[in-house]
C-alpha cells in the first residue's frame, strides 16, 4: 500500500533525502496540502502552479512586508542584519508587477539569450581552467572542485569582485541561504547573519568605489542607474534595495547552477552508458540538460502568500497563508510529464519544466545557468572518460535543506581522455 503524505516529513533524513514519494503522495491524494514542517500550503501539481503565478493579485511574491515567513533561525537573523547592516527591503524576487517589472528592467541586459551566446568562449574558457586544476590526480570532490567554483567564478566576474574571493562569496551566498533551510540552530543562525552583514559591508565599498569610478560590471550599472517606478517617477537606488538585489544575484547566480551540475554527473554516474550515448551524440546534452533540470530540480518550492481569503483547486487558502509552490514536484507531474518519474534524456519537451520558474518571475539568470551546464559537459565528455564513483557505495548524499537540492560531496575517479583544452564553441542557444 502506498504511504499517505502524512507519513513524510521533510525535516526526516530519509525524505530529505528523496522527497519525490512524499510529493507524489501529495499530488495523488491531496494536491493542495497543508505541510506542517514548514507550515505552508504544499501546491504539487504543475496547473495549479501555472494558476497561482497567474495570479499575483492572490497569491503575492512580497513575503516580506506581508510577514508570511518566520522562524526562529530566520528571525534571529533578520534581527541581526537590522540592526548591524542593512535590513531586507522588497525588490526583485519579493515584489508583484508592476514594482518588480522596474527593478527587473534594472538587470534584463545583463543574462539574456543574444549576451549569453557571446559568452561562450569564456565559459568555456573557465571550465577548461577548473579542469585543468584535477585532471592529472584521477579524482576529485567534483561538487568543491567544479560544482562550487564553476558559477561562483561566472558570478564573480559578471558583479566585479576579484576572482581570488570566490570561496569567500560562496560562504556570503550559504549564509544568506541558510536560516530559511530549515537545518541550523540560533547559534549557527547568529553566525550566517554576521557573515550576511560582512558581505553588505563589502558591498557597500564596492558601491561607493564604482559611483566614483565606473567599470563594466552589474555593480556599476546598478550603483549608477535609476529605477523608473510604475508611476513614471525615476530615482536612484538606495543602499537597503542595492544591497537586497546583490544578495538575489549572489545566491541566484551561483546555488541553482552549483547544485544542478552535481545532479546531473551524479544522473551520468548511475548510468554510465549513457556518458558514451552522450559523448557520441553531443547533440543530446541540450536535452539531457532539460531533462536533469526537470528530474532534480534544484530548487524544490518557493514561496507565496495569500493577500485574501482564496481557494487553489478547490481548496480553502485563508488570508495571510503561507504558499510553497512546489516546483521538484510539478516536475514530475504525471498529467504533464508521461512517466514522470523516469529520467530520459531523451525526453520531449522536456524543457517545459518549471526549474526556473515561469511567468513575470522567471529565473534572469536561466539561460546562463543552461550555458554553464552544457558547457560543462560538452567539455567533460570530451575530456575525461570511465568517469565513476570513488567509493563504489556512494550514497549521493545531500546539503540539508528543505527548499533546495544539492549534494554535498561527489567524490569521483577518472581517466584522461583528452589533456588538452577542448574550445568548441558550442552555444546552448
Amino acid at each position: 500500500m502506498s504511504n499517505s503524505p502524512d507519513q513524510f516529513s521533510l525535516l526526516e533524513d530519509d525524505t530529505r533525502e528523496c522527497p519525490f514519494p512524499y510529493f507524489k503522495a501529495i499530488r495523488r491524494d491531496s494536491p493542495v496540502y497543508f505541510m506542517e514542517e514548514i507550515q505552508a500550503w504544499y501546491v504539487s501539481r504543475y496547473e495549479d502552479i501555472r494558476y497561482v503565478k497567474k495570479h499575483p493579485e492572490l497569491f503575492s511574491s512580497d513575503l516580506h512586508t506581508l510577514g508570511s515567513r518566520g522562524g526562529e533561525a530566520r528571525n534571529i537573523a533578520e534581527s541581526y542584519r537590522t540592526e548591524h547592516g542593512w535590513q531586507r527591503v522588497s525588490t526583485l524576487q519579493r515584489t508583484d508587477p508592476p514594482l518588480h517589472t522596474s527593478y527587473r528592467r534594472l538587470i534584463n541586459g545583463a543574462f539574456t539569450v543574444k549576451r549569453v551566446r557571446t559568452m561562450t568562449n569564456y565559459i568555456e574558457t573557465a571550465v577548461n581552467d577548473l579542469i585543468d586544476a584535477f585532471i592529472d590526480e584521477g579524482h576529485t570532490d567534483f561538487v568543491w572542485s567544479y560544482a562550487v567554483p564553476l558559477p561562483c567564478t561566472v558570478i564573480a566576474d559578471q558583479l566585479g569582485v576579484p576572482r581570488d574571493m570566490i570561496w569567500r562569496l560562496k560562504e556570503w551566498s550559504d549564509a544568506m541561504l541558510a536560516p530559511g533551510g530549515g537545518f541550523i540552530n540560533a547559534d549557527e543562525a547568529l553566525e550566517s547573519a554576521k557573515l550576511v552583514v560582512e558581505a553588505q559591508q563589502f558591498f557597500a565599498s564596492v558601491i561607493a568605489d564604482r559611483r566614483e569610478t565606473p567599470q563594466d560590471d552589474i555593480i556599476s550599472d546598478l550603483a549608477n542607474t535609476q529605477i523608473k517606478m510604475p508611476d513614471g517617477t525615476e530615482r536612484p537606488l538606495d543602499m537597503y534595495e542595492l544591497q537586497d538585489l546583490l544578495d538575489q544575484l549572489l545566491t541566484g547566480g551561483n546555488e541553482t547552477t552549483t547544485n544542478a551540475i552535481g545532479s546531473a554527473l551524479m544522473l551520468l554516474l548511475k548510468e554510465p552508458e549513457l556518458m558514451e550515448k552522450l559523448r557520441d551524440n553531443p547533440e543530446g546534452l541540450k536535452n539531457f540538460v532539460e531533462e536533469t533540470l526537470r528530474f532534480e530540480t534544484p530548487v524544490l518550492h518557493l514561496w507565496r502568500v495569500a493577500t485574501e481569503d482564496t481557494e487553489i483547486a478547490g481548496v480553502p487558502i485563508p488570508q495571510g497563508a503561507s504558499i510553497a509552490l512546489g516546483y521538484a514536484s510539478a516536475n514530475r507531474d504525471e498529467a504533464e510529464f508521461d512517466d514522470g518519474e523516469t529520467f530520459d534524456p531523451f525526453r520531449e519537451k522536456a524543457g517545459k519544466h518549471l526549474a526556473f520558474g515561469s511567468g513575470p518571475h522567471h529565473c534572469p539568470g536561466a539561460a546562463l545557468s543552461r550555458q554553464e551546464i552544457y558547457s560543462t559537459f560538452t567539455i567533460l565528455l570530451n575530456r575525461l572518460e570511465n568517469i565513476r564513483p570513488s567509493d563504489a557505495n556512494e550514497r549521493f548524499l545531500h546539503v540539508p535543506n528543505v527548499f533546495l537540492r544539492g549534494l554535498a560531496h561527489l567524490e569521483i575517479s577518472f581517466d584522461v581522455r583528452h589533456r588538452e583544452r577542448y574550445l568548441p564553441g558550442a552555444s546552448v542557444y
